[in-house]
């Protein structure tokens, strides 16, 4: 799982000393000594410090979203700006610093500029003012209005509007992509996916060929899939619905590129569009729906491996919990902490649809078939969905709640009906999304009610078994 959807400042950033395609080298320089070579090499150190602020915001900020956006990492290259003033910053390798200049840089270089209610950082366009004019921050024109007694945020708000705010003492930490560690495929859930997910929707007002996917909730289905292979066939690439790196950064860029990311009048990110709604990985003391998943993944695992032990899905991360992931940790040859990560995760997971593939979807009367490893929700069709719907069926004739459905094997709105009403008597949240603790639930029911139905003559099953 990454974490670099929220801006952060990088402890180092890689430059290239020239036009991005020229074969000039790359250098890697502190991010701080980074910015306070490109003041010393774009402003004078006689200027009034508060031009000399305003101008150091937009270097920091400018340099920021370059990161931010992958702007060249998603197309390719191996660095994260270029020195080429024409289109990035200016940049002297091994020049001398100014003392003050310095002093300034380690004061401002966890700061940057951002819209409010944005999150990415500002594309703080700026220029000289006097050769070059641009719509953003002029560089002489800072002078001017910092001798005027102008602050340096009132300088950044002539140029750049009063929706800024200055983002200070932001965290700094090594340089990490976005890539996430695995290629994404039916079945992958996290934040990744629901990243991938929003990318695609926003894609999609542009290119209407590609589907939208509603909600973007994290899990890899088959809509998600479907939406995958309409951009790849937009973009020419191999329509197979995974997102490995290829398809990851070109997504990415696509996205930066219909948002307007790296411009001044950017479209901007939301919050809600970068807060990670999992947890990067589940451990003991952890109480919540990704919990809940990997037990019922634990307690099929145990039916096929004795050395797994059956655990109860409570959705808490308890001592029984651990041991269990331990023990599958053991079993595939990881290291054995306890911890589920992404590695753990995987393996797990894998082992259950490993198993899962075997199993016939047919339908016999009192037995019920494992969650299919899949999210089944409005719009899917096929066996599963087929299966759900008698279950969801016979468990309707016992309580009056649920609805009935047609076993179509398409999950219309009928189906989503039925869900909603079944996890409202089952005391989850209403979703109408079926996952595997939903599925495992419906199918526990429907078991309890078969098998009661099904009793000697004479026998109370403790329920009014219909009329």
């Amino acid at each position: 799982m990454n974490t670099a959807r929220v801006p952060y400042i990088p402890e180092f950033i890689t430059v290239h000393l020239g036009s991005p395609d020229s074969d000039a080298p790359n250098v890697t320089v502190p991010f701080v000594d980074y910015i306070a070579n490109v003041a010393s090499s774009e402003i004078y150190p006689t200027w009034p410090e508060s031009a000399i602020r305003a101008n150091m915001y937009a270097q920091i900020s400018f340099a920021l979203n370059r990161i931010y956006t992958e702007y060249y990492r998603t197309r390719g290259y191996d660095f994260d700006i270029t020195n080429s003033i024409a289109i990035d910053q200016s940049f002297v390798n091994g020049r001398d610093i100014f003392d003050n200049i310095q002093r300034l840089a380690r004061e401002l270089f966890t700061s940057y500029i951002s819209r409010q209610g944005f999150v990415e950082p500002l594309y703080a366009q700026y220029c000289d003012g006097i050769e070059i004019q641009c719509n953003g921050l002029s560089q002489w024109g800072s002078v001017t209005l910092a001798e005027q007694g102008y602050s340096p945020y009132e300088i950044l708000t002539y140029y750049y509007g009063d929706n800024i705010d200055i983002v200070s003492d932001a965290e700094v930490r090594g340089l990490s992509a976005t890539l996430p560690l695995y290629p994404l495929q039916t079945g992958s859930t996290g934040d990744d996916v629901r990243v991938l997910q929003i990318r695609l929707n926003r894609i999609s007002d542009n290119y209407s060929a590609i589907p939208k996917i509603n909600p973007p909730f994290g899990v890899f289905s088959f809509d998600t899939e479907e939406a995958v292979k309409e951009f790849q066939r937009a973009f020419n690439l191999t329509p197979d619905g995974i997102v490995g790196q290829t398809t990851w950064y070109t997504v990415q860029q696509i996205y930066n590129s219909v948002k307007r990311l790296n411009d001044l009048n950017s479209e901007g990110l939301s919050l809600s569009d970068v807060t990670q709604q999992f947890p990067g990985v589940l451990q003991q003391g952890d109480n919540n729906f990704g919990v809940s998943a990997l037990q019922y993944y634990l307690s099929y695992l145990s039916d096929f491996y004795t050395s797994i032990p059956r655990v109860s899905v409570d959705g808490i991360f308890g001592q029984d919990t651990a041991d269990a992931v331990r023990a599958a940790q053991r079993e595939f040859g990881l290291d054995i902490d306890g911890v589920v990560g992404a590695l753990t995760w995987r393996a797990i997971y894998n082992a259950y649809i490993g198993i899962v593939s075997t199993v016939p979807l047919e339908y016999f009367e009192g037995n019920t078939v494992p969650f299919p490893g899949v999210f089944l929700r409005i719009g899917v069709e096929d066996d599963s969905v087929r299966l759900l719907q008698e279950y969801l069926n016979f468990i309707s004739r016992y309580i009056d709640e649920i609805p009935s459905v047609n076993p179509t094997g398409y999950f219309g709105t009928r189906t989503q009906e039925a869900v909603v009403a079944f996890q409202n008597y089952y005391g989850v949240t209403p979703s109408g999304i079926v996952g595997p603790v939903v599925w495992g639930g419906i199918t526990d029911l429907y078991t309890d009610l078969y098998n009661g139905s099904r009793l000697r003559d004479g026998q109370f099953p403790g329920f009014n078994v219909g009329e």
